[in-house]
C-alpha cells in the first residue's frame, strides 16, 4: 500500500481544467519530482496535496487516511517555498522553532529538536543570526530545517532552489537529497529543471497540460520517453520525420529523405508517418563520405568536457555531441558524416510538430 495516494485528482477553474485525473502513488521515504513546463499543473497538484487549493474531484489519501477536505494546518505536512518565507525579525533558531510552537511542543523539548535540525543542515553555528545576515543558500537551509523539524509525514518542496545561482543550486541539490535520505521523509518536489529532478529523485512524474504523461525512474524517462513531447522536453533531441516503408520479422524500415532506417516494428504499419528521436550524444560523427548521413558543421559550442555541434544535412538541422579528447575540434563549414546505432532511436507516431523545439524548455 502506498503512503500517499492521489486518485483521479482534478482541479477546474470554471471551464478551465488546470489538472485532470491525476493518479499517483508515492511510497514511504520516496523522493518524487513533478516535472514539466510552466502551466502544466505541477504546482497546482502540489498545492492540492498541501490543502492550499481545493480539489474539484478525486481523493487524496495519506497513510490510509482521506485528507482531501482536511484543512492545511491539520495535515501536518512540511512545506518549503520558493521564496523561503522566513520571518525577518526572528533569529534562525526562532524561525526553526516556530512550527514546534504552533504544534504546542513543550519548550523543554523544542531546543533539542531545533539544534538537531540545524545541525542536519549545517547551520548550528548560525542559530543566533537573522535571515538578512545569511546567504541565499543558508536561508534556503533554514527553510528546510523549519520544515523537517516538525517531523512531517510528507515534505513538499515548491521549486526550492530556483532563487540560487547555478553553482550553489547544484551543490544544494545533492545536499537536499542527502538530508532527505538521513531523515527518511517522503518528499515531493515541484521543478521545471530537468537536471535537478533527474539527479536527486527516485522517480520523476512528467506533466503536460494538466495531465501525467509518464512516471518512471529518471534514467528510463530520458532513455525511453513514451511520447514525442517528453522526447522534446527532456534534454535535447533530434527529430527526424519519416515514413514506414517496410514491416516484417518484428522490425520496420523507415524512409528518411530516401535513406532507410531500421527500427522496432512495435505495431507500425506500412505508409505510417513517424518521427524518429535521437539524442545528440547518441549521434556519432564520422569522416566525410562515411556514415548514414552527410552534412556540414554550421556551428560549435565548447561545453568543457564536450563539444556541441550544429549540423546541416538532407534532413535539416541536427545536433551532435562529441567528447572533448583534447584534439582540435571541427571547424564550421567542415564536411562530416553522421551515424548512430539502431538501438538508440525512439519512434513516435504522427507527423512532425509544426514548430519543433530541438532544445529542452528551461
Amino acid at each position: 500500500m502506498s503512503f500517499l495516494t492521489l486518485r483521479n485528482v482534478t482541479k477546474r477553474y470554471g471551464s478551465f481544467e488546470a489538472v485532470g485525473n491525476v493518479t499517483l502513488s508515492v511510497e514511504k521515504g520516496e523522493f518524487v519530482s513533478l516535472l514539466g513546463p510552466s502551466g502544466c499543473g505541477k504546482t497546482t497538484t502540489l498545492q492540492m496535496i498541501a490543502g492550499f487549493v481545493d480539489v474539484t474531484s478525486g481523493t487524496i489519501e495519506l497513510d490510509g487516511r482521506d485528507i482531501t477536505r482536511t484543512k492545511p494546518n491539520s495535515r501536518g505536512l512540511g512545506i518549503v517555498f520558493q521564496s523561503y518565507a522566513l520571518f525577518p525579525h526572528m533569529t534562525v533558531f526562532d524561525n526553526v522553532s516556530f512550527g514546534l510552537e504552533m504544534k504546542r511542543v513543550p519548550k523543554s523539548e523544542r531546543a533539542a529538536l531545533v539544534e538537531e535540525a540545524l545541525a542536519l543542515v549545517h547551520l548550528d553555528k548560525h542559530a543566533g543570526r537573522y535571515p538578512r545576515e545569511l546567504s541565499g543558500g543558508q536561508r534556503q537551509r533554514v527553510a528546510l530545517a523549519r520544515a523537517i523539524v516538525i517531523r512531517p509525514p510528507v515534505l513538499l518542496l515548491d521549486e526550492p532552489l530556483s532563487n540560487l545561482d547555478a553553482k550553489l543550486r547544484e551543490a544544494m541539490q545533492f545536499e537536499l537529497r542527502d538530508i532527505q535520505r538521513k531523515v527518511g521523509t517522503t518528499t515531493i518536489m515541484v521543478t521545471h529543471d530537468q537536471a535537478e529532478a533527474f539527479s536527486i529523485s527516485d522517480r520523476v512524474v512528467v506533466m503536460e497540460s494538466g495531465r501525467i504523461t509518464q512516471i518512471d525512474q529518471p534514467y528510463r524517462i530520458y532513455e525511453h520517453p513514451e511520447t514525442e513531447f517528453i522526447s522534446r522536453f527532456v534534454g535535447k533531441t533530434n527529430m527526424l520525420p519519416g515514413t514506414v516503408s517496410a514491416v516484417g520479422d518484428g522490425r520496420a524500415t523507415v524512409s528518411l529523405a530516401g535513406m532507410p532506417a531500421d527500427v522496432p516494428a512495435d505495431g507500425l504499419s506500412m505508409g505510417e508517418t513517424v518521427v524518429l528521436c535521437i539524442r545528440p550524444e547518441k549521434l556519432r560523427l564520422t569522416p566525410a563520405g562515411q556514415g548514414r548521413l552527410q552534412g556540414r558543421v554550421t556551428d560549435r559550442f565548447f561545453l568543457g568536457s564536450q563539444w556541441l555541434y550544429h549540423l546541416d544535412g538532407p534532413l535539416g538541422p541536427l545536433m551532435a555531441v562529441a567528447t572533448n579528447d583534447g584534439e582540435a575540434p571541427l571547424d564550421p563549414g567542415a564536411p562530416v558524416g553522421v551515424d548512430w546505432p539502431a538501438a538508440v532511436v525512439r519512434v513516435h507516431r504522427g507527423a512532425m510538430p509544426a514548430a519543433p523545439e530541438l532544445e529542452s524548455l528551461e
